[in-house]
């Protein structure tokens, strides 16, 4: 299987890559810099997603793209430059002819209770509303989108470098609702995260859809 993992060098992108290569999959890892991805048997290639023409070159001949797009949390144009960027994927993908296409957003768009999106609860973190927003919103775009067979999958509501459990290979999976613990808690490891997603990308259990998943 041929893959592309998109945002390759990020935190989820960087774990992602690790997954695939280990599994002995045929990775392209891409990312505005890809030559900070780790050493392997996979192919780096350096690209800016904004780039379409450039972005559907490299991503012909592949199996999956999973994108792992982040316009950086510190982005005071967070919003509009991931909606941008994301759009461009998408565009590239099918320009590509790739059919199958997983998007990594949030979990601010998860629903907590009826018409209660995580992101729209009080309490909610100001500095990473922005990008919750943003995926929210694509999320809607990508739900129009006929012809890709694409799936967007938002993490546990825990989700960060302090999550110590690494890789386990245990999940449980929802789809627009968080997966909570017998403690009410919605938590996964990026290592485990990968886990979720080279699996839905080897054997795809979800079309057209939404789907999150939790210990």
């Amino acid at each position: 299987m041929k893959i592309a993992i998109i945002g390759a060098t990020g935190f989820v992108g960087s774990k992602l890559v690790k997954e695939a290569a280990d599994r002995g999959l045929q990775v392209t890892a891409i990312a505005r810099n890809a030559e900070k991805t780790e050493p392997g048997n996979i192919n780096k290639v350096s690209v800016d997603v904004n780039n379409v023409d450039e972005l559907s070159e490299v991503l012909k001949g592949h199996d999956t793209v999973i994108s792992a797009y982040n316009a950086g949390w510190t982005n005071p144009n967070i919003y509009e430059d991931f909606l941008a960027g994301s759009r461009a994927i998408q565009e590239a993908s099918k320009r590509a002819g790739v059919k199958r296409l997983i998007v990594i957003g949030g979990a601010g768009s998860l629903y907590t209770a009826v018409n209660q999106q995580l992101v729209d609860t009080e309490g909610f973190p100001a500095e990473i509303k922005p990008g919750a927003l943003a995926a929210r919103d694509y999320l809607n775009i990508l739900k129009e989108e006929k012809e890709l067979d694409w799936a967007f999958f938002s993490p546990a509501i825990e989700m960060h470098p302090g999550i110590t459990t690494g890789r386990t290979g245990k999940y449980r999976l929802g789809k627009d609702h968080p997966v909570v613990d017998e403690n009410n808690v919605s938590k996964l490891s990026a290592e485990d995260v990968a886990v979720v997603l080279i699996d839905e990308a080897q054997h795809p259990k979800h079309h057209h859809q939404r789907f999150t998943a939790a210990y």
